[in-house]
């Protein structure tokens, strides 16, 4: 028997609010690794850090507040803790790997395509993994092509992202980006769920299988997240390289050009 699935609970309110969060993610990450550009050498790694961090937590956030409102009607939804947190290290950690790649490497044509699959395919596995820490009296099948249309958005949403931390430049310039970012993660998400089709257990008692729900577990987890990006965004909006780094205004196509407004920023 199939079940009936509801991703939208709480009618606009999970999907606005998922991609708000998308959205400060990507606004926030983009912000620190213009500042780890402009600051070549002191304190570059940190800051490509905090940007892939940032990033990450911003598309896991996404993606859980999106899953508050989803529901089968015939059965309770409850989540694995152990598949929910490491989803939460698979975004960071492949944001992080695709960060790191153009932000050491620039963004030639080859450096920008590997980094973008690989971050692409990696927001995907979190994605599914976060698909798979579900626990319901049923069975979720999906939709080839719909998945793979998913993956391919992914890719598409990382690539652009990456591009856009190595080349976009303006507080004006990094907003517009990281809202395209938003759209194009919340995307990827809403497209993966259409794929979702729910077999339900035929033996299955409701209430009897194991794990937290959507409240006992997703709400307190999100707090760490949403928490670390506030911080973030304190530790952005108070920064002087960034701020000095804006007065000097306009965007920047390279690498070079950044460099260039170093010895500005800094005196």
């Amino acid at each position: 028997m199939e079940g009936t699935v509801d991703g939208f609970r709480y009618g606009v309110v999970t999907p606005v609010a998922a991609f708000l969060m998308a959205c400060l993610g990507g606004a926030l990450g983009l912000r620190c690794i213009v500042r780890s550009l402009i600051d070549e050498e002191t304190w570059k790694t940190g800051w490509l850090a905090l940007g892939a961090t940032s990033i990450g937590c911003g598309i896991w956030t996404m993606h859980f507040i999106a899953m508050i409102g989803f529901q089968v009607e015939e059965t309770r939804v409850r989540y694995d803790v152990t598949l929910t947190v490491l989803s939460l290290v698979v975004a960071i950690v492949v944001v992080g790997v695709g960060v790191f790649l153009v932000g050491r490497r620039g963004a030639s044509p080859a450096t920008l395509t590997f980094a973008g699959v690989v971050t692409g395919l990696g927001i995907a596995a979190m994605h599914y993994l976060g698909m798979a820490a579900l626990r319901l009296g049923a069975d979720i099948r999906y939709d080839v092509l719909t998945v793979h249309l998913s993956v391919l958005i992914a890719i598409g949403a990382a690539t652009a992202a990456l591009w856009a931390a190595v080349t976009v430049r303006g507080f004006l310039a990094s907003l517009g980006a990281s809202l395209v970012m938003g759209l194009a993660v919340s995307g990827m998400h809403y497209t993966g769920m259409a794929a979702v089709t729910v077999h339900l257990h035929s033996w299955a008692e409701q209430g009897t299988w194991s794990g937290d729900s959507p409240t006992s577990l997703l709400l307190p987890m999100l707090l760490g997240p949403v928490v670390f990006l506030g911080l973030v965004g304190v530790v952005v909006m108070f920064d002087p390289g960034l701020v000095l780094n804006d007065d000097k205004g306009g965007g920047t196509d390279d690498r070079q050009s950044v460099k260039s407004v170093a010895p500005h920023a800094r005196s």
